[in-house]
């Protein structure tokens, strides 16, 4: 099935342009959309893959002319959107304030939402594009940032008393907005989560779907496995709605 025929479906008869013709990566039904537009990482639209196949979790990846084509009745057909890791500022701006706008009122309408890294950015009141699913509440880079520090191996601190290291990179600091499932080593929020409307919210600032090749010249205390895992409980809370632990 073509991208063109995916959206064509997707829009069910609603008018649009051409779409071209690559060959749609999607997997069973259309419950999770996987953006893999511009300004994604293409590894980590991959990573995502990789974990979604491994939960056994149908998705359909998706790029900003098919949303478009979707429009908000469409999106609001699935339970769930993921946006990936990337350049939070090109995911925005390739997406267009009119899009943006049909999957923010899509989330405020009940389909539910997972931002990682990029995609938490994308999801607080960005200037370029930004979702607004946080009440005005706009994030920053994580402090490691300020000291030069482009990507590491964090221990990310949890609810129930555990510490596990996750791969980070250039990732947002979430304070501001929902509740906190999550904290950095300096304590401030690495996971929140919360309503938007009637969708539920899930942003991390860090990558627990990160595979074992991203982590070459970092030392971690856990294995990709098991940080993968995690990012299968992630999806899956934010999947079905339901509040991870919090502190």
């Amino acid at each position: 099935m073509t991208r063109r025929h995916l959206a064509g479906m997707l829009a069910l008869g609603a008018a649009g342009g051409a779409l071209g013709c690559r060959a749609a990566r999607h997997r069973g039904d259309p419950s999770i959309l996987l953006y893999d537009g511009a300004g994604t990482s293409p590894n980590d639209v991959r990573a995502f893959e990789a974990v979604l196949r491994r939960a056994g979790l149908g998705y359909w990846t998706v790029n900003a002319a098919e949303l478009g084509a979707m429009g908000e009745a469409g999106m609001l057909r699935s339970r769930l959107a993921i946006v990936p890791g990337g350049n939070y500022i090109d995911i925005g701006n390739g997406l267009g304030a009119r899009t943006a706008a049909d999957l923010r009122n899509a989330v405020s309408g009940g389909l539910n939402y997972l931002g990682v890294c990029a995609g938490a950015f994308l999801a607080g009141n960005s200037p370029y594009n930004g979702l607004n699913l946080t009440g005005g509440a706009r994030f920053g880079f994580y402090s490691a940032e300020r000291r030069g520090v482009r990507k590491a191996a964090l221990a990310i601190a949890f609810p129930e008393g555990a510490t596990a290291d996750h791969y980070w990179e250039d990732g947002p600091e979430l304070s501001g907005w929902g509740a906190v499932a999550a904290r950095y080593p300096d304590g401030t929020p690495a996971i929140v989560e919360g309503r938007a409307g009637r969708g539920w919210v899930i942003l991390a600032g860090f990558h627990p779907e990160a595979p074992e090749s991203w982590r070459q010249g970092l030392r971690f205390g856990a294995s990709a496995e098991a940080d993968n895992a995690f990012a299968q409980r992630l999806i899956r809370a934010a999947l079905d709605g339901k509040a991870l632990p919090r502190f």
